[in-house]
């Protein structure tokens, strides 16, 4: 059974804004040439049933550095973030949300953590055969493994890509090794095909990681497996009458 331990912290200690700096000299947002402040408030943007999916606050950053810095959890990337390294990849995520009106959220868990890691959705930024696209991925708090919260979340994101930001299709990629990750993609809906498989371009050649699967999610399959899915319940409804 999974019991994940709940956070002990007061809740208002996590409903401080927060206001990254950007180093970058032109802001997205304001279309200035000078540096700007994006400020997050950890509104709501949307819930599941065990999970609020919101924007950051300023209490989330030492609990996402933590994350960063957890061998486990970086098992499948070059290397555990240090935190200066976490607080750049958080100005990233600003940046990101300036640039494109969405990017990597919050994950809160219902009366167990107030920050259980980040969900969401992002444009890579290297070029490949496959770019320009839309990723999902995520990333939890090692304590937060194995409930399945990794795939409600995701779900729920790929419905608001769809649904909301009217996206056509959504990707994500990963390792091989990283069978877990490769479940969640795969109870998505997404599909891989072999021939498609590529080496990061991030990651220098002969690289223990620099091979990476893609899955891939068009909305038409989405869609077509959601009404198939709401004619299921019908169905079961009807005969359980």
């Amino acid at each position: 059974m999974c019991r994940p331990t709940v956070d002990q912290r007061p809740r208002a200690e996590f409903r401080r804004p927060v206001r990254i700096q950007m180093s970058s000299s032109t802001c997205a947002a304001e279309k200035s040439p000078r540096k700007c402040v994006v400020c997050m408030t950890g509104n709501r943007i949307f819930s599941t049933e065990r999970m609020v999916v919101r924007e950051w606050r300023a209490a989330d950053l030492a609990e996402f550095a933590r994350m960063n810095a957890d061998p486990q959890v970086m098992r499948y990337f070059p290397e555990t973030l240090s935190r200066e390294q976490s607080d750049a990849f958080a100005q990233r995520i600003a940046a990101h949300f300036a640039e494109h009106g969405f990017g990597l959220w919050v994950v809160e868990i219902v009366d167990v953590a107030a920050f259980a890691g980040f969900v969401g959705l992002t444009r890579p930024r290297f070029e490949t055969r496959f770019t320009p696209c839309v990723e999902i991925g995520w990333r939890l708090v090692r304590r937060y493994w194995g409930c399945g919260y990794a795939t409600e979340a995701a779900q729920a994101v790929v419905r608001h890509g769809f649904t909301s930001l009217g996206l056509n299709e959504i990707v994500s990629f990963t390792v091989p090794e990283n069978h877990a990750s490769r479940r969640v993609m795969e109870k998505l809906g997404m599909h891989r095909d072999p021939a498609e498989d590529f080496d990061h371009p991030g990651l220098p050649a002969g690289h223990p990681l620099q091979r990476h699967v893609l899955y891939r999610l068009a909305r038409s399959n989405w869609s077509a497996a959601e009404r198939d899915g709401v004619e299921d319940v019908r169905s079961g409804r009807r005969q359980a009458e």
